[in-house]
């Protein structure tokens, strides 16, 4: 009687009930289930991402061929570039100017003679010497000769040089007070007499027109004027009333 009932303690033990296993079953195929949901999600990932690397792979391999020779690309594309590069040039270094000052001061007498010499080209070559009144001409007078003309104004009245020509005598001489002679290039020689100031020296190269003294009555003279001669020869005065008229200039 015992080990009836201790096999059927036994048993009792042992015994799997209908619900226990239908629970079992259900608990396996919701893990099962689970299992091949998430390995179904992740392999539907995986599958995507592995098309797009695939898709960006063959978007980015592209076969291309050079069209130009690529030594011919290197030759021209350097003489392009050498062409268009910007050139660079060569700048003396700047240096200090030695006798700067000297060198502008003689820049500017030059120009001072350029301008000079071509106001001196533009006057006339032949000017009357003096304004006034013709008082007294060339030939005999009081008994001895008289070698010139004589033209009366203010005392300070300009004298001016008949042509152009040098200086060879300023100064004082007898019966003229003071005295200016100018020899022009065709050798000829004026003569000026009586004035009361001098403007130019010996040596003085002068111009047709310009300023050489102020007419007086210095020497043997009874008034203010100036006594001008003409020596055409360099030393035989002539009439300088027809000799001006020879050049256009009337002085009576």
């Amino acid at each position: 009687m015992r080990s009836k009932t201790q096999r059927a303690g036994v048993g009792r033990h042992h015994k799997t009930t209908t619900s226990q296993t239908a629970k079992g079953r259900i608990a396996l195929v919701t893990v099962a289930a689970g299992a091949a949901s998430t390995a179904g999600v992740g392999g539907a990932a995986a599958a995507q991402m592995q098309a797009n690397a695939d898709h960006e792979t063959k978007a980015q391999s592209v076969d291309y061929d050079l069209t130009t020779d690529s030594n011919e690309l290197a030759e021209n594309g350097a003489a392009a570039v050498e062409t268009a590069a910007p050139q660079i040039l060569a700048i003396a270094e700047s240096k200090p100017v030695d006798n700067l000052s000297e060198q502008l001061n003689k820049a500017i007498e030059a120009a001072d003679a350029r301008i000079a010499a071509d106001a001196a080209s533009r006057a006339p070559s032949i000017v009357k010497p003096a304004e006034g009144a013709y008082t007294s001409g060339f030939g005999a007078r009081w008994g001895a000769m008289h070698n010139g003309i004589d033209l009366a104004n203010a005392i300070g009245t300009p004298i001016v040089a008949a042509m152009d020509g040098i200086v060879i005598d300023s100064g004082p001489a007898s019966g003229f007070g003071n005295w200016i002679r100018i020899k022009h290039e065709d050798g000829s020689i004026a003569v000026y007499g009586h004035m009361e100031t001098l403007d130019v020296a010996v040596g003085d190269q002068v111009h047709a027109g310009q300023k050489i003294a102020g007419m007086g009555s210095r020497g043997f003279s009874t008034g203010s004027h100036l006594h001008f001669e003409i020596h055409p020869d360099g030393n035989t005065p002539v009439d300088p009333i027809p000799w001006f008229a020879e050049r256009g200039i009337n002085i009576s």
